[in-house]
């Protein structure tokens, strides 16, 4: 069973950055994306970006993009989700996801808290 760990979340004022990591026990490469989602209470859980593992070709939505920048270090087996200038609204739980190329059935982690608050 795919695992995928999320750290790095936590509390921080409006315009300020926090950076979440993922860790998987897979090669990376045995999947065919990775993204992170978010769920805010009350919401459904929505995409904010995604990259493909072998070019790294990254998609944000409109919503983050300019301010979020989603990475991957092959090496290391990790994606990353840089967040800058965050705001209330990206107050939510993150989770980190990936496509396996073998089974196609995407794989969550458990999820990181994210509070933007003063």
């Amino acid at each position: 069973q795919v695992q995928l760990v999320e750290s790095g979340g936590g509390l921080v004022q409006p315009g300020g950055s926090l950076k979440l990591s993922c860790a998987t026990s897979e090669n990376i490469f045995s999947f065919v994306t990775m993204g992170w989602y978010r769920q805010a209470p009350g919401n459904q859980r929505e995409l904010v970006a995604k990259i493909t593992v072998d070019g790294g070709i990254p998609t944000h939505v409109s919503s983050v993009k300019g301010r979020f920048t989603i990475s991957r270090d092959l090496i290391k087996g990790t994606l990353y989700l840089k967040m800058n200038n965050l705001q209330p609204e990206d107050t939510a739980d993150y989770y980190c996801s990936a496509l396996p190329r073998q089974t196609l059935v995407r794989a969550w982690g458990r999820g990181t808290r994210v509070t933007v608050s003063s």
